[in-house]
């Protein structure tokens, strides 16, 4: 088998980074036709077309993202070698890289992953968004090192993992004061009287928080559903509806979005996980996540 030409990826790499052969030769300070040949070689070796061609637009195919992803990661690798030889000193970091389902709030990610910053051994903390299959499919290459998530594993699930409860939480629900002049009703009569901002359909908690409602013979006005939690937090500020998110970080919803806090409830609840490949968590990074969480229930 022919060895793969490291100059050749990394041409693929700077043109994939940039989006085109013309920015690619300015920053390489190669003609386009230098490096437009080098791609051409690239893809006759390895016997794969890495770009799918429209007209003078390169767009990466599906086997060229999937290089694109190998390749990142090695030429980030090559850059952490050149800062150890440049500081003549073995390397400090340990990086560790976290897949976060894109429903988790932002501030909630922050207080759980934020304990690995404060560890005694350096560690360069990268974190990854995204839907949980593709998360999953990350992690059973050892793309990642563990997801963080709203939804445990499923049994029977094709991908080798296991789930480690972080936390739980009630949920709070708020409205922005301009919403709640013209209602009189106490809490949770009231929410039949609002309209509604609600979590899509893929997220964990809509269906808890469904049978609470109908529970509470509760008919909610739903105006809008979010996947992003923040966009639905920026809507509820300007007096478009009510939410509710969990408890646990309801004093930074009052603080940052002017919101007042309607009611709480511990019927819903919603609980989060890290999910690694470990049944025994050894890797020193989850385990202070883990530890942490579980220090500050």
């Amino acid at each position: 088998m022919t060895p793969l030409n490291y100059n050749h990826l990394f041409y693929f790499y700077v043109v994939a980074t940039e989006g085109s052969i013309t920015k690619a030769s300015t920053r390489l300070n190669l003609t386009p036709q230098t490096i437009s040949g080098q791609i051409t070689n690239f893809e006759a070796n390895i016997g794969v077309n890495l770009f799918d061609r429209k007209g003078k637009k390169l767009f990466l195919s599906e086997m060229g993202l999937l290089i694109f992803s190998y390749a990142e990661e090695i030429f980030q690798l090559g850059d952490e070698i050149k800062n150890i030889l440049k500081r003549k000193q073995p390397g400090l970091w340990h990086t560790f890289t976290v897949g976060i389902t894109n429903v988790i709030p932002k501030v909630l990610g922050h207080q759980l992953l934020s304990p690995v910053l404060k560890m005694n051994e350096s560690v360069r903390l990268i974190c990854q968004e995204g839907e949980m299959n593709h998360l999953l499919a990350d992690l059973s290459v050892n793309k990642i090192d563990c997801i963080l998530t709203d939804q445990p594993l499923q049994l029977g699930s094709h991908v080798k993992a296991y789930n480690h409860q972080l936390v739980e939480s009630g949920f709070t629900f708020f409205a922005a004061q301009s919403l709640l002049k013209t209602c009189n009703k106490e809490f949770p009569d009231n929410l039949s009287d609002l309209p509604w901002l609600i979590q899509s359909k893929k997220s964990a908690v809509r269906p808890s928080i469904s049978a609470w409602l109908e529970k509470k013979n509760i008919t909610p006005n739903i105006i809008a559903e979010f996947d992003d939690s923040a966009l639905m937090k920026s809507f509820a500020k300007t007096g478009s509806g009510v939410f509710c998110s969990p408890t646990l970080i309801e004093d930074h919803i009052v603080e940052k979005y002017g919101v007042k806090i309607l009611g709480r409830t511990a019927e819903i609840k919603e609980s989060y996980y890290i999910i690694s490949p470990e049944r025994r968590l050894k890797h020193p990074a989850i385990l202070e996540i883990v530890n942490s969480a579980t220090e500050n229930k």
